[in-house]
């Protein structure tokens, strides 16, 4: 019965119409404190758990439905189609919450699902709620035809995913109380990326803020002031020769897909107020960093506040005078320094490096490339704190998405719902080919692993990979080399 896992197609009017009705409440969804945007996600729950209920334990079906909420209003969806053992394979971050839409910058209404062809138009059709209703469309198929399996299916819709200003209602409290443990039994799919291949790294982040002070005087008179504009934009490439002498690209980043290196960048600027025939006192710049997972973001963390540091004791160091003339200077000699300070506007936090032995990414890749014809696993220069979080506490994260890199946070947000469709299949695909892994004997695919893994370390360019046919569930492998063997 596990082989219907791999044939599940969308109901494609029973997710129009979940989609439709989770865009028509997506103006109650936006989650941005700072302007006063507090997201009600129980209102687009409330449309998911009506289309659950008739199968539910509580009514006779089949799945466990759980609403699990830490702050009122804003609950959390646990759906679980029970397996026959306590292996699982979940599929958790597709969200409620959405970014603002100003729909003045839409030729749309934002908070109703348009549709145009195959192009889904909508706040949140790609991120998030077009995942949130393929996945539910997904559960309430496994819970209409039965299937026995061994692995439970769980699917996790998390609240207040795209603000971290308020802790203790999303995921990171469902895995601080334990709801997500049994979740370590299987590979857990991270269901909120783009572009309908795998990602396999993301970055992570820090934002920082530079305050420089400099002596406010007469444009004619350089010498006697200190730009405080100048010396803002000559510390910040003075970190910036720093970080990247001391966080070159890794190694390990082409391995990965990295189309970028570790950075650290000045986003914005800004002064106060005067006249443009005075030298300014005073600059504001602030902009991030973004972080190979390679690298520990505590440590660039610190380096970067030693660079800083080191131009408070003496600014001197930053001054060049080749590119701002002989008269910029930030000592004056018996009067004063310009004053650099420094300081982290949010807290940082790691990249993830997702494991590429895992059993889940091997279903992945396989399942992708059945359903596309390729596969192309990718990383980006991206956050997502979150997922680093549960790698840390033990659990096997991978990460996939079927919305369009584009349109994430855009106005006109769109999704396709043949990517959607394609997505059902991916994923239903994932979970039968993970099922089938685990009940393969495994000694004689591991001595034959083994002996491919020891020809790898002779000749650098075997490639193999193993592969399984979704109709017999026969497991071969598939090697290629590249190179002169015989050099």
């Amino acid at each position: 019965m596990s082989q219907f896992l791999s044939s599940i197609e969308m109901n494609e009017d029973r997710f129009l119409a979940l989609l439709e009705n989770l865009i028509s409440v997506s103006k109650q969804l936006q989650n941005s404190p700072s302007q006063g945007l507090i997201p009600r996600e129980d209102l687009a729950s409330d449309h998911v758990l009506a289309l659950l209920e008739p199968h539910s334990t509580r009514n006779g079906g089949v799945l466990e439905v759980e609403r699990v909420t830490f702050v009122e209003g804003r609950g959390n969806i646990i759906i679980k189609y029970p397996g026959s053992s306590d292996r699982t394979v979940a599929f958790i971050g597709s969200h409620l919450d959405v970014v603002p839409a100003d729909p003045s910058g839409w030729s749309r209404d934002p908070f109703k699902l348009t549709r145009e062809g195959d192009m889904l138009y909508g706040r949140g059709t790609t991120d998030c709620l077009g995942h949130v209703a393929m996945l539910t469309d997904l559960m309430v198929s496994l819970a209409t035809n039965k299937p026995a399996l061994t692995n439970s299916i769980v699917v996790v819709f998390i609240a207040n995913e795209e603000n971290g200003t308020f802790k203790g209602v999303g995921v990171d409290q469902l895995a601080r109380e334990g709801y997500l443990d049994n979740l370590k039994n299987g590979p857990v799919f991270w269901v909120d990326a783009a572009d309908s291949q795998p990602c396999i790294g993301t970055a992570g982040s820090a934002q920082w803020e530079m305050k420089v002070g400099g002596k406010l005087f007469h444009s004619g008179l350089p010498h006697k002031g200190i730009n405080a504009i100048e010396l803002a934009m000559d510390s910040v490439s003075y970190v910036q020769r720093k970080f990247f002498q001391d966080f070159p690209r890794h190694p390990r980043e082409a391995e990965y897909n990295f189309a970028t290196q570790s950075t650290f960048k000045a986003t914005q600027i800004s002064c106060p107020p005067s006249s443009l025939n005075q030298i300014p006192g005073g600059c504001t710049i602030q902009g991030d960093i973004r972080i190979s997972p390679f690298y520990d973001i505590r440590e660039v963390m610190n380096k970067i506040e030693s660079y800083v540091e080191a131009i408070s004791k003496d600014p001197s160091i930053v001054e060049n005078p080749e590119v701002r003339g002989p008269h910029s200077k930030y000592v004056l000699p018996g009067e004063m320094n310009g004053k650099v300070s420094f300081k982290w506007v949010v807290e940082g936090d790691n990249g993830i490096a997702c494991r590429l032995d895992s059993k889940g990414y091997s279903a992945l890749l396989q399942a992708t490339e059945e359903v596309l014809g390729s596969v192309k696993p990718y990383s980006i220069g991206g956050s997502l704190p979150l997922i680093r979080d549960l790698q840390d506490l033990g659990f096997d994260v991978q990460i996939s998405g079927y919305g369009i890199s584009s349109r994430y946070h855009a106005d006109n947000e769109a999704a396709s719902l043949s990517d959607l469709k394609c997505a059902t299949r991916i994923i239903s695909k994932v979970s039968f080919h993970f099922i089938m892994f685990t009940k393969i004997v495994w000694p004689n695919v591991f001595i034959f692993r083994s002996y491919l893994s020891w020809s790898n370390s002779k000749f650098d360019s075997l490639h193999w990979r193993c592969i399984m046919n979704s109709d017999s569930g026969i497991v071969w492998f598939r090697v290629s080399y590249t190179g002169n063997m015989f050099q």
